[in-house]
């Protein structure tokens, strides 16, 4: 895997992380009510769950493209689709961010983690985002380093951004700011997955 290909993987899990929805507002409701620490357990629970579903859609993926590269080539067109999907639907988001980030009763450093978990392995959507996203860059990632990267870039991108999120909302003015610049984040998000699914077609 080439450095330019690993800043376009890079790029994409990092807006991925930011855009806000349900993993941030559990993040936020940990550290928000529990602290400092709750929050940053939350995170990496959260991430190690991102990495579970990472890995086992780059080995399923690895399967299919070695058994049928013309199965692969339907699922890579078909995961350009997808990403450009979510691309449009970013783009028309209003950033509705500031309903998602209600506080709750503290809860025990267990809780946090199963919720961080849940959020992430129980989110369907998620397992399509990866089905899309790695089907652009396992073919170019055949030796093992290059999936050792695959799979730890969106876990680390994933745990780094949520702890960073866990340690700034002690302060509430980090919270409003992260409020008016959410449609700014989804619009950057719509404008990579775009540009991303457009490489795949012309590339192809």
């Amino acid at each position: 895997m080439t450095f330019t290909v690993w800043l376009s993987l890079l790029m994409v899990c990092m807006l991925g992380a930011m855009s806000p929805g349900p993993s941030l507002a559990v993040v936020a409701k940990h550290s928000l009510s529990g602290g400092r620490f709750h929050g940053v357990v939350t995170s990496w629970a959260h991430a190690l769950g991102v990495g579970v579903y990472a890995l086992l859609t780059l080995l399923g993926l690895a399967v299919v493209l070695k058994q049928s590269p013309m199965l692969f080539s339907f699922i890579t067109y078909a995961g350009a689709a997808y990403l450009a999907y979510l691309g449009v639907n970013a783009l028309r988001s209003k950033g509705g961010v500031a309903a998602k980030l209600a506080a709750g009763e503290p809860a025990s450093i267990w809780v946090a983690a199963r919720d961080g978990a849940m959020i992430s392995l129980l989110n369907p959507k998620l397992a399509l985002f990866f089905l899309a996203l790695f089907s652009q860059f396992v073919a170019v990632g055949t030796e093992a380093s290059s999936r050792a990267i695959i799979v730890a870039t969106p876990l680390l991108v994933d745990g780094l951004w949520y702890t960073l999120i866990a340690f700034v909302l002690s302060s509430p003015k980090v919270l409003d700011k992260l409020r008016e610049k959410a449609q700014l984040i989804d619009q950057l998000s719509g404008v990579v997955l775009i540009l991303l699914a457009l490489r795949v077609v012309i590339q192809a």
